[in-house]
């Protein structure tokens, strides 16, 4: 029997196969013997968590937890699957309240969020079932005795019992729909988290019903509820609401105390689906799916969840230290050690001190710890000790008034998320003149171990003031959770207000465009990177620009956003708002502003690294490598242009998935290899004239010629995609327009007709010079290639490249 969507699913799996033979890194699976029918081999399919939040995803789905088989025919069918990945408020561009509002419709379902683990249980045959927990199938290796799987199952069966089921009724409905149940197991005997179950808990809570298809559809919750009835499964408690502002205003309300009719939550998971956009709807902030799909997000509470959860990762790290520590008087544990960012309530403080001398009282009480047993007692012995006038006063001792995050702010530090050439350190010095902030630089610090010293600087300067500017490009996760960890200790708390230069409103050619020019025009004036002829901090800004890892809006407490092709004064003001609006600052008048910009133009460092190159401040000078070839740029994301015309090509979607879509798009002009033809001289003397015209627009200092590209087909076969280029023109004129004209008109016939953009290659033993090669035989018989009109300019500048 062939399901609904039964060739969508299978092609998503073939795309999971290619992808992992591709990128083993981005996706893998396990396979499993099937426990219920030796004889069928079950693929789980477990992606990469932290590219979840890459938009475009480089995924062929969001699905967490899928499991697959192969069918004889050479198909494959998806058994079970999990829901999408769902983001907590703010993680994601698609999940703030402002997005919600935009892009999503009513009603939306509010269900607990369950604290346990994940079963998916699904049909196997038309009377088998599969029982998995996320991403594995049956008995669990080492140890332990018993898997999730199998606890899961264990429930299962118990339930089928009670009900007078059996297993083959249960996979018969299963597999009838293509469904997929999907269960929490809350079950402290056999492994306990955060939150505590009573009896009448104990067990699998239902939350959902999905169906096993490519695309994520799930069943409403009154159906899940009356499939828990009928099947014996504990229902997931939940609440229905009109509007998006109703959902904050509740979940706002319930997280003052961090619990619903009485009981301790983690969370609510809520349901909805994604609106038709409006006129006036951000196209950037719209969710990964098509108008009426269905769409989950969540509202996660601090407190008292978050504290707990503290209090277990403490008491593991604390039992660490412990095991460690092999001689000696001292057995390892110490506060100290904590990371401060879960140190920063005082409850935890006293927490820490009283689950340390409980480890030395009695550590048979923590033999199990590790493995997830006795988390609850321990919790409930110091809750009752908090409750005591010694528990109070160990809390005292600390702060006379515990911390949370509920706090007001104290001091607030100011990052950037930026790359060189944006324009931060000129803002930085604006903004501290205006209202005497202080300001520090990373690369002021003349350190092989620059990081810490400059987070330490941070830190120093917090004692005395403020605001501190933490003048750095921080465009890393870890940039920013390094600041993050090292104020979290700070009473009252500290707040990090990001000013976020996103890159991913341009194209990365306009992006290095805008910085490489400022780069230039700012000269002398940084203390390493600076330019030079061989144009090595071009070089460096392409490597910013590819590991550059945009800002998620949870990882800070404020997030400014900055624009990139802003000119100075703009940029200045832009931030001004912010810091009047923000921190509740006067507004300065039009005179301070004035001298604040001056200031900034007049800028020069104090500190210089003559013994570092100024292209990369890592490579001496004489390293700078040569071009091998030189190329125009477009300025285009070619996600953005391609995407409508190649919807429903496999090929395109085949490379976006394998991440083969090139992250640099470029027009190849002449490669090195030319100069010397040895069967043709004259061919070889043309592109030695050509070679030096391109060197010369690449040398250019004083402003660069810029060519508008005339964009004709997106032509492809089965192993390289390019997009032809049918004309090059000067888009610019001015002082920099003769250099330009004379380049196109000395642009060789010959290669004018093989002009294009390589899109990507199917995989890497495919040479992109596949591209030029097809290109030229379409042009010619207009067979050997697939191909759509695309037309559209984009704009470039003639650079010479090394790779």
């Amino acid at each position: 029997m062939a399901h609904s969507g039964a060739a969508e699913g299978s092609a998503l799996i073939k795309e999971l196969v290619a992808l992992s033979r591709n990128n083993g890194k981005l996706v893998r699976s396990s396979k499993y013997t099937a426990p219920a029918d030796s004889s069928i081999t079950v693929s789980s399919w477990k992606m990469a968590e932290h590219k979840y939040y890459v938009v475009p995803s480089p995924f062929p789905t969001l699905a967490r937890g899928i499991f697959s088989v192969e069918q004889p025919d050479g198909e494959h069918r998806i058994v079970a699957r999990g829901y999408d990945k769902f983001f907590n408020i703010g993680e994601v561009g698609w999940t703030t309240w402002a997005a919600l509002e935009q892009h999503t419709s009513p009603p939306y379902n509010l269900s607990l969020k369950s604290n346990g683990c994940i079963i998916f249980i699904a049909a196997l045959t038309p009377d088998k079932l599969l029982i998995t927990s996320k991403h594995s199938v049956g008995p669990a290796s080492g140890e332990k005795k018993l898997s999730h799987a199998d606890a899961g199952e264990g429930w299962l069966r118990k339930y089928l019992a009670q009900k007078g089921r059996t297993e083959a009724d249960l996979a018969s409905v299963l597999w009838g729909n293509n469904w997929t149940a999907v269960a929490e197991l809350c079950d402290d005997s056999f492994e306990e988290h955060v939150l505590a179950y009573p009896p009448e808990l104990t067990g699998l809570h239902l939350h959902g019903i999905n169906e096993s298809t490519r695309a994520f559809k799930t069943l409403s919750q009154a159906q899940v509820n009356a499939f828990a009835a009928e099947w014996g499964f504990i229902q997931t408690e939940s609440t229905e609401l009109a509007t998006i502002d109703a959902v904050r205003a509740f979940t706002s309300e319930v997280g003052k105390t961090g619990a619903w009719n009485g009981v301790p939550v983690e969370g609510f998971v809520v349901r909805t689906h994604v609106s038709q956009p409006s006129p006036d709807a951000s196209p950037r902030s719209a969710p990964p799916y098509p108008a009426g799909s269905s769409l989950f997000f969540k509202v996660k509470f601090d407190e008292p969840y978050m504290m707990y959860r503290d209090w277990r990762e403490v008491t593991k790290s604390l039992l660490g230290m412990r095991n460690k520590q092999v001689k000696g008087k001292d057995d390892g544990m110490s506060v100290a050690k904590l990371p401060k960012s879960k140190m920063r309530r005082s409850e935890t403080q006293a927490y820490a001190r009283w689950v340390i001398e409980e480890i030395r009282r009695d550590p048979t009480a923590f033999a199990e710890y590790n493995d997830n047993k006795g988390i609850i007692a321990v919790r409930e012995r110091f809750l009752a000790f908090l409750a005591s006038d010694k528990g109070k006063q160990a809390v005292r001792e600390k702060s006379e008034e515990p911390a949370t995050t509920a706090d007001p702010f104290g001091k607030t530090v100011i990052l950037p998320i930026a790359i060189p050439g944006c324009g931060k350190t000129a803002v930085a010095v604006a903004l501290s003149h205006i209202f005497g902030f202080a300001h520090t630089q990373s690369d002021d610090v003349q350190s092989r171990k620059a990081a810490p010293l400059f987070i330490k600087n941070v830190t120093d300067l917090l004692k005395t003031h403020d605001v501190v500017i933490a003048d750095k490009n921080n465009h890393l996760v870890q940039h920013r959770q390094a600041l993050r960890d090292a104020t979290a200790s700070f009473s009252p708390r500290v707040r990090l207000m990001a000013l976020n230069w996103s890159l991913d409103a341009h194209a990365p050619a306009m992006v290095h465009r805008i910085c490489a020019d400022r780069v230039q025009t700012r000269g002398e004036k940084h203390q390493t990177l600076r330019p030079d002829a061989a144009k090595g901090h071009e070089d460096v800004l392409w490597t910013f620009i590819a590991k550059t890892e945009p800002l998620a809006p949870i990882e800070v407490d404020e997030v400014v956003e900055m624009a990139l092709e802003d000119g100075l004064e703009d940029m200045v003001r832009r931030a001004v708002d912010a810091c009047v609006r923000v921190l509740g600052l006067p507004s300065p008048g039009a005179a301070t502003v004035n001298a604040a910009l001056e200031r900034a133009r007049e800028y020069a460092p104090q500190v210089k690294r003559s013994d570092l190159h100024a292209g990369s401040g890592k490579a001496k000078a004489k390293d700078a490598k040569a071009p091998r070839y030189f190329a125009l740029l477009p300025e285009v994301e070619l996600g953005s242009i391609l995407g409508t015309a190649l919807a429903e090509v496999p090929f395109w979607q085949a490379l976006q998935q394998a991440e083969r879509v090139t992250q640099r798009p470029h027009v190849t002009l002449v490669h090195k290899n030319a100069l010397t033809q040895e069967d043709d001289e004259a061919a070889a003397a043309e592109a030695r004239e050509f070679w030096a015209r391109c060197k010369e627009l690449h040398e250019m200092t004083g402003g660069h010629p810029l060519f508008r590209l005339k964009l004709g087909h997106v032509v492809w076969n089965e192993r390289v995609m390019a997009v032809t280029v049918d004309d090059v023109q000067l888009a610019n004129e001015g002082a920099v327009g003769q250099a330009g004209a004379e380049f196109v008109a000395m642009l060789p016939e010959e290669a004018r007709k093989r002009l294009h953009i390589t899109v990507g290659t199917r995989d890497a033993d495919v040479p992109p010079v596949e591209a030029k090669n097809m290109v030229e035989e379409w042009r010619k018989t207009g067979g050997g290639a697939q191909s759509v009109p695309l037309g559209g300019v984009a704009t470039g500048r003639v650079k010479g490249l090394i790779a």
